[in-house]
């Protein structure tokens, strides 16, 4: 990639920058890419009250896209039963804005993230512009997949979800014309060849998350009674909240306190939550997650596919042992048996293992969660997000893996 350091960026998202795990990937490639930059252009729904980096805002100009469909819009028409059909159209919506801005402002180069990025890609084949697009989790076809299977297992019917067949042709199309792309773990890496991305075209950066902010309790919560275990993230069924419902049944209902810190999701997630958690006992917290993790001794990621949950880079920078799956990158981030535990994917009684595990070695948690801070702190503070910085404007390999 060429040397873009004093020329000017523009960076295209889709969510809200700073704002839950996807949005803080955001703020960290628009501080990256704004870095060096003699002008950054921020394009998107624009950023939170609160920003989730320590070193607040970059110097940017921030263009903020129009808002999407009104909610009476969706309300009364199909597309409130097609929860992915109406993702695709948002993004559309928000990525031919994008592009309609580009001769104006003439970028050098571009980051982009993905579902937002084709129509801007487009222009930037045409004109000659460099290119990387931010893919935070595995390939979107292995994603569809997933969801396909958990929809036909738990409810018995299609997913009408994200993704949609028109956003995976989207997306796929985003991966052809994109010069780079960036992935978040190993796992991401192989997700996208295993669909046929060319390896060359993909490297590895890795999550960051404010060390300062998400920092270990003053003190550890008291080892008595039920085992105290939190769950952080969507209750969607790719994040497979199910499957540890399922496992702390097996464990023993009266022996694990489960709090739930995040969204409900859909109709169908929230009839299976009910029917689920009937017994055991199990607290949601909405709201902020550090007051969770804080009161936590264990936390359990037990994805069925992300690039690196960034829920994850959290729990283990406050200090946090955790049970992942083999099906994210957050599994690279665990050392089994000294940081925590890593098990298969989508299974329920390797999961009620691991938990049984942590019971027995309970005295031994706060140990391993000083083991997991130590470990997050060399590989996801502020050193990781200079170190992107520096590989988007100077195509460096520094700490790319391949």
């Amino acid at each position: 990639m060429e040397n873009t350091r004093s020329g000017t960026v523009a960076i295209v998202y889709g969510t809200v920058a700073g704002v839950g795990g996807l949005g803080h990937s955001v703020a960290a490639g628009i501080v990256a890419a704004a870095n060096g930059s003699q002008a950054a252009f921020a394009l998107g729904p624009g950023c939170g009250e609160h920003w989730s980096l320590p070193e607040g805002k970059p110097a940017a100009t921030w263009l903020t896209s129009p808002a999407g469909l009104p909610p009476w819009a969706v309300r009364y028409s199909w597309l409130r039963w097609r929860t992915g059909q109406l993702d695709l159209l948002r993004d559309r919506r928000i990525g031919k804005w994008a592009a309609d801005q580009m001769p104006r402002i003439r970028p050098q180069s571009g980051y982009l993230f993905t579902q937002v990025a084709l129509e801007t890609l487009r222009w930037a084949r045409r004109e000659g512009v460099t290119t990387v697009l931010d893919n935070p989790n595995g390939h979107i076809r292995n994603f569809q997949q997933v969801y396909e299977a958990e929809c036909q297992r738990w409810f018995g019917k299609t997913n009408h979800g994200h993704p949609s067949d028109g956003m995976v042709a989207r997306v796929e199309e985003e991966y052809r014309l994109a010069d780079h792309i960036r992935v978040y773990s190993e796992w991401g890496k192989r997700s996208m060849t295993r669909f046929g991305v060319p390896p060359e075209k993909v490297h590895i950066l890795r999550q960051t998350v404010n060390l300062t902010r998400f920092r270990p309790a003053q003190s550890w919560p008291a080892m008595e009674g039920p085992l105290r275990v939190c769950y952080v993230g969507s209750l969607d069924l790719r994040k497979g909240f199910v499957y540890l419902l399922r496992a702390i049944r097996m464990v023993g209902a009266e022996r694990i306190q489960l709090r739930i810190a995040g969204a409900t999701g859909g109709r169908d997630c929230a009839r299976l939550l009910a029917r689920e958690r009937e017994g055991l006992n199990i607290e949601c917290a909405p709201g902020d997650s550090l007051p969770v993790y804080h009161q936590s001794e264990l936390l359990v990621v037990p994805t069925l596919e992300d690039g690196l949950p960034f829920v994850l880079v959290e729990g283990l920078a406050c200090g946090l042992p955790v049970i992942v799956t083999e099906e994210a990158g957050a599994s690279e981030c665990v050392r089994h048996g000294e940081s925590g535990w890593v098990v298969p994917a989508g299974k329920v009684e390797p999961l009620a293992e691991a938990l049984e595990q942590a019971l027995e070695r309970r005295r031994d948690l706060r140990q391993m969660g000083h083991n997991a801070r130590a470990d997050v702190e060399s590989y996801a503070g502020p050193a990781q997000l200079q170190m992107l910085s520096e590989w988007f404007h100077n195509g460096s390999r520094a700490g790319v893996l391949s």
